[in-house]
């Protein structure tokens, strides 16, 4: 039901002309095949920012879901078990797998790294589960 909702938004912002004569094209910046979604009747949809200063690194954790990760600013880095690490640099985005241990970081010694997270979970699902 979400996937089709937001298929129908998408395809009304393209097809509904402008009033003031121009229209919104979006720009894809990126696609991803991914599992474990959540299948639920209901869906929950969390938008979050975060901003790791120079040198900061998120706890050990896993996701239920699969996150979307939108960088702003600097580069966000990802060490994931069992995967090559992932660089992501301002404008770019990723997805990040659901029940896999990582961390995340800001290896910039003076740019502080910005993103935003986009996560769909069954509701009340917590964003992160911390790994030992």
């Amino acid at each position: 039901m979400l996937k089709s909702c937001l298929a129908g938004c998408l395809l009304l912002l393209v097809q509904t002309p402008a009033i003031a004569g121009n229209i919104a094209k979006p720009t894809v910046i990126n696609t991803a095949k991914t599992s474990g979604m959540p299948t639920g009747e209901n869906q929950q949809i969390t938008v979050l920012t975060a901003t790791l200063k120079p040198g900061d690194q998120t706890p050990l954790h896993t996701h239920r879901f699969p996150v979307t990760v939108y960088v702003l600013g600097g580069t966000f880095t990802l060490e994931m078990d069992g995967r090559e690490m992932v660089s992501v640099s301002a404008g770019q985005s990723m997805v990040e797998p659901p029940n896999v241990k990582m961390t995340g970081y800001n290896k910039s010694a003076s740019e502080d790294m910005r993103v935003v997270i986009f996560y769909v979970s069954d509701p009340d699902t917590p964003f992160l589960d911390r790994a030992h």
